[in-house]
C-alpha cells in the first residue's frame, strides 16, 4: 500500500497541534578530528556530559544539525526518514568506516522548514555526515532521537546566514535541539606539520583569534562575529575558508537577548584547530 504524502496544509495542521515544549538550548560544537568518534578524551567526555544534561533537563524530540560538511548551492534540509551514515573522509583506520549511527530522520520537521522558509529547499539525498555523527555518537550514543541536517551555502555572506538562521527560532519551542558543528579556527594546512611532528601546540594567531571570539561571545557582540574579517591576518589564517565558521552563526542567531552562553570546552591545538564548544540556554 502506498501512503499519500501529507499536503503542506495537513503538515502545518499536524505540527500546529503538536505540544509546545520548554525552550530548547542550542549547542555549537568544534568537532575537530573525525577519529574523536573512537576516543575517550576530555573533549568526548564533555560531549557525553552535555548530552546527559540535555536528556535529563531538556530531552529533545528531534535534533537539527547544521554541519560544516554539507555544502550546497542554496540551503537544503534533509527529509530522509532513515538518514544514512556518511563516511565523508579518506585515509582513516578501517574501524572508522564500520561505524554506523542509525538514528531515524525527522521528515515532518524538515518539511515544515522547507514549507515555511522560502530560502530552504527539501532534499532527500543526504544523510548524517561526520560533522553530525562523530559528535552525536558521544552525546546520544543510543541513536534514539530523530536527527536531520540543514546544509550551508558557503558562497553566501555571513549576514545572510545569520538572518536565515533567525527564521529557525520557532524550532526551539517545538522540542528541536539545534546542534551546529564546525570549528572557529580551522586551518588544516597550518596544522599538518605539527600533527606529523606530534606537536599539539597552537600558533599565536590561532590563540589570538579564538580568544577574540570568546570575548565577543561574552560581550554578546554577534555583529562583530559576523564581521570577523575586521580582525585582519589572524582572521584570514584562522578562517581560510568559511564552511567551518558559518555553523557557529546559526547558534548565535537563535539566542535570546538574555540567554547565558556557557563555554563547555576550550582548546586550541595542532597549530590551527579550535575545539571551542558552547551552549546557549
Amino acid at each position: 500500500m502506498v501512503t499519500r504524502p501529507a499536503s503542506a496544509e495537513e503538515l502545518a495542521r499536524q505540527l500546529e497541534q503538536a505540544p509546545r515544549t520548554d525552550r530548547m538550548p542550542t549547542v555549537f560544537v568544534g568537532h575537530g578530528d573525525p577519529q574523536n568518534a573512537l576516543r575517550n578524551n576530555a573533549f568526548t567526555q564533555a560531549l557525553a556530559r552535555i548530552g546527559g544534561e540535555l536528556k535529563e533537563k531538556h530531552p529533545p524530540q528531534a535534533i537539527l544539525v547544521v554541519s560544516a560538511h554539507w555544502m550546497t548551492r542554496g540551503s537544503k534540509v534533509c527529509t530522509a526518514p532513515r538518514p544514512r551514515t556518511i563516511h565523508d573522509f579518506g585515509g582513516f583506520p578501517p574501524e572508522m568506516y564500520r561505524i554506523q549511527y542509525p538514528a531515524p530522520g525527522a521528515p515532518e520537521y524538515a518539511r515544515e522548514i522547507a514549507d515555511s522558509i522560502p530560502e530552504i529547499d527539501a532534499s532527500n539525498v543526504w544523510g548524517l555526515d561526520h560533522g553530525a555523527w562523530t559528535v552525536l555518537k558521544h552525546m546520544v550514543p543510543a541513536a534514539d532521537i530523530p536527527v536531520f541536517q540543514l546544509s550551508i551555502d558557503p558562497t553566501q555572506p555571513m549576514q545572510v546566514h545569520f538572518d536565515l538562521a533567525r527564521k529557525l527560532t520557532f524550532l526551539r519551542s517545538r522540542g528541536v535541539l539545534v546542534l551546529t558543528s564546525g570549528n572557529i579556527v580551522h586551518n588544516l594546512r597550518a596544522s599538518f606539520g605539527r600533527m606529523s611532528a606530534n606537536d599539539p601546540r597552537p600558533t599565536d594567531w590561532a590563540l589570538d583569534f579564538d580568544t577574540w571570539v570568546r570575548g565577543r561571545l561574552e560581550d554578546r557582540d554577534f555583529q562583530a562575529l559576523i564581521d570577523y574579517t575586521s580582525q585582519g591576518l589572524a582572521a584570514r589564517l584562522s578562517v581560510p575558508t568559511t564552511e567551518h565558521y558559518i555553523p557557529m552563526l546559526y547558534s548565535l542567531a537563535l539566542a535570546d537577548a538574555d540567554e547565558p552562553i556557557r563555554q563547555e570546552y576550550e582548546e586550541v591545538a595542532w597549530g590551527g584547530i579550535s575545539m571551542r564548544t558552547f551552549r546557549i540556554g
